[in-house]
């Protein structure tokens, strides 16, 4: 994937964009989440970040961000298909890390405190903050 599709895919969006992004993320994170935290060599980014682009007080265009990259990783269909053993995953991954390199300095203590507990197995962290 080049730079030009990872541009595309972490468009921050409209409102509206940013709306439909967010309920579809809710919905699908946790089961995506579980399905593939074997696989993500860094899980608690990845909740940390769930939890950054829940949050309100996260600037919008650094939701918009985080929610179109999380919205790539739950959604079914993507460049390589999730149930491939190994690779499945990667295409995932780079777009993950390319919105965390992008929107690392707003993901506060606070969100990786919730997936640490999360991590933790503890069923009342998978509440969103």
């Amino acid at each position: 994937m080049d730079e030009v599709k990872f541009g595309e895919i972490l468009l921050p969006g409209d409102d509206d964009t940013q709306s439909r992004r967010e309920k579809t993320v809710r919905q699908k994170f946790w089961p995506t989440f579980r399905r593939a935290v074997r696989q993500i060599p860094f899980s608690r980014d990845v909740v940390a970040g769930f939890y950054c682009a829940l949050d309100p007080q996260t600037p919008t265009k650094v939701r918009g961000v985080l929610l179109a990259a999380l919205a790539y990783f739950v959604m079914p269909i993507d460049m390589i298909p999730d149930v491939f053993a190994v690779i499945g995953f990667s295409d995932d991954i780079a777009v993950l890390s390319a919105a965390f390199a992008m929107v690392r300095g707003h993901i506060r203590p606070g969100h990786y405190e919730a997936a640490d507990r999360v991590l933790a197995d503890r069923p009342e962290a998978m509440k969103t903050i």
